[in-house]
């Protein structure tokens, strides 16, 4: 059972690395995480920072997206550092903090549907190179986590969330080829499996439709992250098997672009009315479920942003007071 009450996807508006890690530690303090801007250019967006992660997998820009090279260049050197710079206003402003820290990064299987092999289609076409791909993000994963943990001796613990918004188009097989004019292969579901243990024990955020609720409660995932807006009726068996294998889930309730946010009750609704039709004790709510905006907030306005993360957080006390809902 989590604590965490509430937190946010990932990324941010603007560019001021800064300004957004006081952000997220002001305004959802139990469970801040490190977040990401785009919107600063190449190797700021989620391919690129992640394969920046990549251990002897240099990777550069072509004008069809990211490629694996012989040899890191200018565009790898700019994911690295900006993720540097990410790190040092992480130990800026959380110098003294003591408690959980969320990290994300792109998962195995949508970075193998974007980045290109050095003279040939996705790697997600080669099962050789998604294995190559995932082992080395893994083992970039795992030295990240202890930078983390070594800028910030008083973390408690790292969650560490996987983004995968690809994973069920590489199920169904829909991806495309370099090309565009074709569709990779679908993948089998045991292999997704297998990729996904390489990890120890991640958050999976999927803000796609159909998301694959048992492959990945079968994978060991210790969460899951969804738009809530997304679920289907025909999804509440899988998840209310996820919920009773003691999953957490990360329920994104407010949009992630400008809007007028609701009060605290309506943004907790989806989740209080969930509850009831899964039929489970209102008083395992509130340690089950974190709320999060819907999806990243990159399109947001700064001010926007802040609003959203501090309204997840007063209707998380919703369903910690009134569980039940009424």
């Amino acid at each position: 059972m989590s604590t965490w009450e509430a937190t946010g996807v990932g990324s941010h508006p603007g560019q001021d690395h800064v300004e957004a890690v006081r952000v997220v530690f002001g305004e959802v303090p139990g469970l801040p995480y490190l977040p990401e801007l785009p919107a600063r250019g190449v190797g700021a967006d989620m391919i690129g920072r992640t394969a920046g992660l990549l251990v002897e997998l240099p990777v550069e820009v072509q004008p069809s997206g990211w490629r694996l090279t012989d040899r890191p260049g200018r565009d790898h050197q700019r994911a690295v550092d900006h993720l540097r710079r990410d790190l040092d206003a992480l130990e800026e402003v959380g110098h003294d903090y003591s408690g959980p820290l969320k990290l994300q990064v792109c998962g195995p299987w949508t970075l193998a549907g974007s980045i290109e092999l050095k003279h040939g289609d996705k790697a997600l076409s080669d099962a050789g190179a998604v294995r190559d791909l995932t082992a080395s993000l893994a083992q970039g994963v795992a030295d990240h986590c202890a930078e983390v943990r070594r800028r910030l001796p008083g973390v408690t613990e790292i969650v560490l969330q996987l983004d995968e918004p690809g994973l069920p188009g590489v199920l169904a097989g829909t991806v495309r080829t370099a090309s565009g004019f074709g569709r990779l292969a679908a993948v089998e579901e045991w292999r997704a499996e297998e990729a996904l243990r390489a990890f120890e024990s991640p958050i999976v955020h999927c803000c796609a439709p159909s998301v694959p609720f048992a492959l990945l409660r079968r994978a060991g995932v210790r969460g899951i992250s969804v738009d809530a807006s997304l679920l289907r009726r025909r999804d509440e068996d899988a998840v209310g098997e996820c919920v009773e294998a003691g999953l957490t889930f990360l329920l994104g309730v407010v949009p992630g672009t400008d809007t007028r946010l609701p009060d605290a009750g309506a943004i907790a609704r989806p989740a209080l009315d969930l509850w009831r039709r899964l039929g489970f004790a209102p008083d395992r709510l509130a340690g089950q479920v974190v709320l999060t905006p819907a999806c990243g907030l990159a399109g947001a306005s700064p001010a926007y942003a802040r609003a959203a993360l501090a309204a997840c957080r007063k209707a998380a006390q919703v369903l910690r007071d009134d569980p039940s809902g009424e």
